[in-house]
């Protein structure tokens, strides 16, 4: 893929996470945005259709953004930031990294442990530097688990058929 296009998609996800906040944020308010996190799919798929780079770049820059946009996330833009930073790295590692075939075993792999990963690191920022003490395993797990439960399976059935969509259309690598 070349250059322009992995610049023009880039662009193009962290336009859509802004917009989904924007439009959730006015017809649900705070509640849905938490259960459905709409952030995180366009940075998934931008790792994993784009590359690992360009999906760690649209996971620090879409928040930031979308703080500056909407005051969204509440709490500010640094735990979420790095907790896509990593969706959108490890989801564009896993993709160069694993060797498979079949391509949706890739995409769910990769999706799967980026989302581990990043919840990880997102309660580890959340839990160490911006709530230091303040913090507990119980919480993290309600946080980035259990209230985000309904996001994470919307992302595992919608992420990996827009991906595959995009790969058919030749808009993603198929690695």
């Amino acid at each position: 893929m070349n250059k322009t296009k992995n610049i023009v998609l880039s662009g193009l996800m962290i336009a859509i996470g802004i917009v989904i906040v924007s439009v959730l944020k006015n017809f649900g308010g705070q509640p849905i945005l938490r259960l459905f996190s709409p952030m995180h799919f366009p940075i998934m798929i931008a790792g994993l259709a784009i590359g690992p780079v360009e999906g760690m770049i649209c996971g620090i820059l879409t928040p930031a953004l979308s703080y500056l946009i909407n005051q969204l996330p509440p709490n500010g833009p640094w735990a979420m930031m790095v907790e896509l930073g990593v969706y959108g790295l490890v989801c564009g590692l896993g993709m160069k990294l694993i060797k498979s075939d079949a391509p949706m075993l890739k995409i769910y792999l990769s999706l799967i442990v980026a989302m581990i990963l990043g919840r990880i690191a997102g309660g580890l920022v959340t839990g160490f530097i911006l709530n230091a003490g303040e913090y507990s395993f119980s919480a993290w797990i309600s946080a980035y688990f259990i209230g985000t439960a309904p996001a994470i399976l919307a992302d595992l059935i919608l992420v990996p058929l827009i991906v595959r969509a995009l790969q058919r259309a030749g808009l993603a690598f198929t690695r």
